[in-house]
């Protein structure tokens, strides 16, 4: 079996509606997911601050 290298240590609170803050072990700023665009239009909601979705942030890991 091999040895583990990294090991994600992320808290996720919902903040209200769709926001969602994640705090990443390491990192002392948060990031936040949560609709824009399309995807709040899709779910007809209107947040109080749009923020990068996580389909966002797994395309852009993906794709980067």
């Amino acid at each position: 079996m091999t040895n583990i290298v990294h090991q994600s240590r992320i808290t996720i609170t919902r903040e209200g509606g769709p926001t969602r803050k994640a705090e990443i072990e390491g990192f002392a700023e948060p990031v936040y997911y949560g609709v824009h665009g399309g995807i709040k239009k899709f779910y007809n909601v209107e947040p109080e601050k749009e923020h990068a979705a996580t389909l966002d942030h797994i395309v852009g890991a993906v794709g980067g």
